[in-house]
């Protein structure tokens, strides 16, 4: 994926989430209960400052490179990157102009840092795609995304992909929805050239 974007013309970082805790590497086509144990224990280390940190970090490396044009940042989360990547949008408000989540979790929880409650620091515009069937993502939820957007005034859109389920645009996984996949890689791409460009 951040090959696919890098060919596009972006300069693309691609994050170790998991480098507190050392070098992680899951072999999902063959998961299992005790791996999947494992998998939300290193998802669940992580906070939203602690990515709020790694992204200033980030963003302080990307203006230090020659290679990366100076101005707007986009940035994209898969599934518990959605809490992130509407966080970031929010804490770095005037740099990150478009940001986009697919089938994100953790965007509205009742936590007090739980992320639909900065939605009114956004500067850019948003994007979600979620699945149809998504185990990971209560029903009211997309409801009460919109809600939160609309009344943050935040540019937006939010959609449901019918036919999916959660990890859709991941082509080695049984989810995976080639049509779905590409259709939301179209939005996100249509996002950057309209905010980044």
């Amino acid at each position: 994926m951040a090959r696919r974007i890098a060919k596009a013309g972006y300069f693309c970082v691609l994050p170790d989430m998991y480098y507190r805790i050392g070098t992680l590497r899951f072999d999902l086509l063959n998961r299992n209960d005790a791996m999947t144990k494992v998998i939300f224990a290193a998802m669940d280390h992580l906070t939203n400052e602690m990515v709020v940190e790694d992204t200033g970090c980030m963003l302080a490396w990307i203006d230090a490179q020659a290679k990366a044009k100076a101005g707007p940042v986009g940035c994209v989360g898969h599934c518990m990157s959605g809490r992130y990547i509407t966080t970031v949008a929010a804490r770095f408000g005037a740099r990150i102009k478009a940001a986009a989540s697919l089938y994100g979790v953790g965007i509205i929880t009742d936590a007090e840092d739980s992320p639909h409650l900065l939605l009114d620091q956004i500067q850019g515009e948003l994007y979600y795609g979620f699945a149809e069937v998504d185990q990971y993502v209560p029903d009211h939820v997309v409801p009460a995304l919109r809600e939160a957007l609309d009344k943050a005034g935040v540019a937006n859109r939010v959609e449901i992909f019918e036919g999916t389920a959660h990890g859709f645009c991941f082509s080695e996984r049984q989810a995976y929805a080639p049509e779905a996949s590409e259709a939301a890689w179209a939005r996100l791409f249509d996002l950057w050239e309209r905010r980044l460009k």
